[in-house]
């Protein structure tokens, strides 16, 4: 089917560089759980803990580059969903799609909830009831606002928190290498294989979110070149600030561990309560970026599968002014709101796992599949190549599936039934018919 806008219909605007990708990649990685994130690897790996953060870096690299070669033949959006529908089918396409939208939606309105719980240990009446009710529908109103205006207010937004988080994790790191007990650093632990599986499993969920970069690609400038840049470069930034960021809280908090503030009370004992409030603060605009990112990707995501077809075409309006998928925008701030204020979104955000997991195969998958000669002719040649063949792919597919390994009963049970959602989905939007002015 002709997919194609008619002559005069509003597009969306190229804005985004390569930067902005790197912004939007890096703050969908580093979100609120990496201040908490090093107690968690202490307590299974000790001193191993910042080589592991390093070794699952380099593993995410070689997820990354497969998404790096298969972006560079786009120039869509959508990203892992145009890659699957072009090498796979509409129905394989369909779930990607539905997944990568169903599960933002979910972690906007969990994050969001963090958020409000952070905002709530300065101002409690806010936790509960109406206010936390009209709280929560004034943030998302506000964000859901930002990105109808426009993707360049919306990528400023994203930009400035981003800088704003990576500020209190530079400050942390740079000032808290002069404070490492190398003794602590070096201590040798007595650890498992089942406490190494455990940690790395961790990290690669630590590690998640990168694939949002090139849902983007409708709105950047020469995406087949800034997406496969932004994904790598995110993978390098985030891998160095996260590896020296477990270093310092181990070589400088004794029984990290134990510790719920990871971070926070290992500034205070380097950088008194000045260094624990900052770090604070870094955690709160962490989690505010990461909502700005949610609405951005997850809109994206609605957008592309009714501009492929696969959804009304409502779903693919662009606002004649602003330029942006404003429908998209407000069904999901929507959903992301009914899902905050009812509080069931803890059930729903577990089926992320399965999610990844799908993201993460198909995309890799679909990289073998479109180097195949019969799809030279549908898909545009790769501006970025990955050297070694099949190799870079098919073990960042079994990287991938490490994830079914360490997911639990309910995120398996979550991710099953958000697949068999999509798929009655799929059908009902395959069998209904369309009017002349929807298939224009």
């Amino acid at each position: 089917m002709d997919t194609t806008d008619p002559p005069g219909a509003p597009a969306l605007r190229r804005e985004l560089g390569r930067w902005d990708l790197t912004a939007i990649g890096v703050n969908q990685v580093i979100g609120g759980a990496v201040f908490a994130l090093p107690a968690g690897l202490a307590m299974y790996a000790g001193s191993w803990s910042p080589w592991m953060v390093a070794a699952v870096g380099v593993a995410s690299m070689l997820i990354a580059l497969s998404f790096a070669e298969v972006g560079s033949r786009f120039d869509g959006t959508g990203g892992p969903y145009l890659y699957t529908r072009a090498a796979f089918g509409r129905f394989a396409a369909f779930e990607v799609g539905w997944m990568m939208w169903f599960t933002r939606a979910a972690s906007w309105a969990s994050v969001i909830n963090v958020l409000v719980t952070s905002l709530g240990f300065y101002w409690p009446a806010v936790t509960g009831g109406l206010p936390r009710t009209v709280l929560l529908s004034a943030i998302i109103f506000v964000i859901a606002a930002i990105n109808v205006r426009g993707i360049r207010q919306s990528s400023l937004v994203v930009n400035v928190l981003t800088v704003a988080k990576l500020l209190p994790l530079a400050a942390f790191i740079l000032i808290g290498l002069w404070h490492v007990d190398w003794t602590l650093v070096s201590a040798p632990a007595s650890v498992t294989p089942t406490e190494l599986s455990t940690s790395a499993l961790l990290l690669i969920f630590a590690f998640g979110g990168y694939e949002v970069i090139p849902v983007v690609g409708g709105e950047t400038k020469e995406p087949r070149r800034a997406i496969p840049f932004a994904l790598i470069m995110t993978i390098v930034l985030v891998t160095v600030i996260m590896t020296l960021a477990q270093l310092v809280a181990l070589g400088t908090l004794p029984g990290l561990s134990a510790s719920k503030t990871p971070l926070a009370d290992a500034s205070a004992l380097f950088m008194g309560a000045a260094g624990a409030a900052m770090i604070t603060l870094g955690a709160v605009l962490s989690t505010s970026g990461n909502n700005m990112g949610q609405a951005l990707s997850g809109s994206r995501n609605l957008f592309a599968l009714a501009e492929q077809r696969d959804l009304p075409a409502w779903f693919g309006y662009i606002h004649p002014t602003f330029h942006t998928p404003s429908n998209a925008i407000l069904a999901t701030a929507a959903v992301s709101l009914v899902l905050a204020v009812s509080g069931s979104f803890v059930t729903m955000a577990a089926a992320s796992a399965i999610s990844r997991l799908l993201v993460y195969v198909m995309t890799c998958a679909s990289m073998i599949r479109l180097r195949s000669p019969r799809f030279a002719a549908v898909v545009n040649p790769p501006q970025f190549t990955v050297p070694g063949g099949p190799v870079v792919p098919v073990v960042a597919i079994l990287i991938a599936l490490a994830i079914l390994f360490g997911a639990t009963r309910q995120q398996l049970v979550s991710g099953t039934w958000a697949l068999v959602a999509g798929a009655v989905l799929y059908f009902i939007a395959v069998r209904t018919p369309r009017t002349v002015q929807e298939t224009r």
